[in-house]
């Protein structure tokens, strides 16, 4: 029999933790190779820099738009097989990577199965963490999920810095032998757990199916988009404003800060997280990158560096809440559910790679890359409110058909309960 934890405290099973340890290493070996693929292929394979912006770019969709595939294969094959069939990609894609550095359409191959494999596991490994769990326990599992993953991002690249020039070849095959061993491991992982008990008292009320209601109606998928719509303009293009400005050293410094926070920030801040209503939480969360972004204008060390923490703080409640939420509003598998979500976010990361550096360009036109994160921070501060605007123009002109319509489908349904009642008597 389980041991029940105490109250207010948490247990962690033994594939949750072996799950936590392995996003760990999946993101450590991913990005000792992922950050350094624009000066592979141009410098080592010799491709052209507009060729390597397409490349990259559709790797990076392939890998976001394709977590919606994972929910649909878990469906079919379950959570365990999907991780295991994605790891294998991956596997097959760095091993690729050895020959792939004589031949740049190997290595264009091999970047496009690390790109399916990715988008494939994500979504099944967050959804493998929270099938089995309790309600009060997602927050706590998927920001220790995003804490693995962001420590794997931050000691990726620096680990790999010795090796990806001067003996790539080297690099890439100890990164697959990585990946296999971390594939055999999930080899080992019993299938994932049933869904929580209090999804049977559900079932019992007449409920199951039917997702959780909220009266706010803010529409999870498009928070996501919007929220890294907005962080994605940190993350492209605060290198180009902040090293000549400072310096490659501290800027580097920043990241490397940056990197620490998130870690540390997830799991002490996931209750009260949990704990906010969605409207408060976009407050708290674009309110504080529209700060960090109008701070980063600013300029200097003290600017930049305040600005990013900022910034930090906006990413780790609108990244988790919109994950709960999302959860929580939908009757969906929950590797569906995150596959929707990496979706947003690919539509979200492409629209903002699209708009910033046609207005980068033009703030730098007019004498002032100030003038890009002051627009960042408008957009910040009004986008979430026009969305929050129109999904109430949308449920105050729907809202009285709607309840009409309610009213109408409960009398019905209790018309038909008490005919099968008299039929039966």
């Amino acid at each position: 029999m389980a041991r029940k934890p105490r109250p207010g405290g948490w247990r962690v099973t033994g594939p949750q933790a072996f799950l936590l340890a392995a996003s760990f290493l999946i993101t450590l070996g991913s990005f000792a190779v992922l950050p350094y693929m624009s000066v592979l292929l141009h410098q080592r394979l010799g491709l052209g820099l507009g060729t390597v912006g397409i490349v990259l770019a559709v790797a990076s969709l392939v890998q976001f738009s394709g977590g919606v595939a994972s929910g649909a294969l878990a469906a079919r094959i379950g959570l365990r097989a999907t991780m295991l069939a994605a790891l294998a990609v991956r596997t097959a894609g760095f091993a690729a990577f050895v020959p792939g550095m004589t031949s740049p359409a190997l290595a264009v191959g091999a970047l496009f199965l690390v790109s399916c494999g990715a988008a494939l596991y994500l979504p099944a490994n967050k959804a493998y963490l929270v099938e089995g769990a309790d309600e009060a326990d997602r927050p706590r599992l998927l920001s220790a999920s995003g804490s693995a993953f962001n420590a794997g991002i931050a000691l990726g690249p620096p680990a790999a810095a010795p090796l990806v020039m001067g003996s790539p070849t080297v690099l890439f095959s100890c990164v697959t032998a990585l990946f296999a061993l971390v594939g055999t491991g999930h080899a080992l992982l019993p299938p994932a757990a049933v869904r929580p008990v209090a999804d049977g008292a559900q079932e019992a009320t007449g409920d199951a199916g039917r997702p959780q209601r909220h009266e706010d109606g803010l529409p999870p998928f498009a928070v996501t988009v919007l929220s890294v719509y907005v962080f994605m303009f940190f993350q492209h293009y605060l290198a180009l404003y902040a090293v000549p400005r400072t310096s490659a050293g501290y800027y580097g410094a920043v990241l490397a800060g940056y990197a620490c926070l998130l870690v540390i920030a997830q799991p002490l801040l996931s209750g009260r997280i949990a704990a906010l209503s969605y409207r408060d939480a976009m407050k708290a969360g674009f309110g504080s990158m529209a700060a960090g972004t109008a701070v980063i204008a600013y300029g200097g060390y003290a600017g930049i560096g305040a600005g990013a923490a900022l910034i930090c703080v906006g990413e780790v409640v609108l990244f988790l809440k919109n994950d709960l939420e999302a959860l929580a509003r939908s009757s969906a598998a929950p590797a569906t559910v995150f596959g929707r979500q990496r979706l947003a976010a690919g539509l979200g990361a492409f629209g903002s790679a699209v708009v910033g550096g046609q207005v980068y360009a033009g703030a730098e036109a007019m004498g002032s890359a100030r003038g890009f994160w002051l627009a960042v921070c408008l957009q910040a501060l009004l986008l979430p409110v026009l969305l929050t605007s129109a999904v109430g123009r949308r449920r105050s002109g729907a809202g009285p058909g709607a309840r009409r319509r309610t009213v109408i489908r409960r009398a019905a349904a209790a018309i038909a309960k008490k005919r099968d009642g008299t039929s039966s008597a």
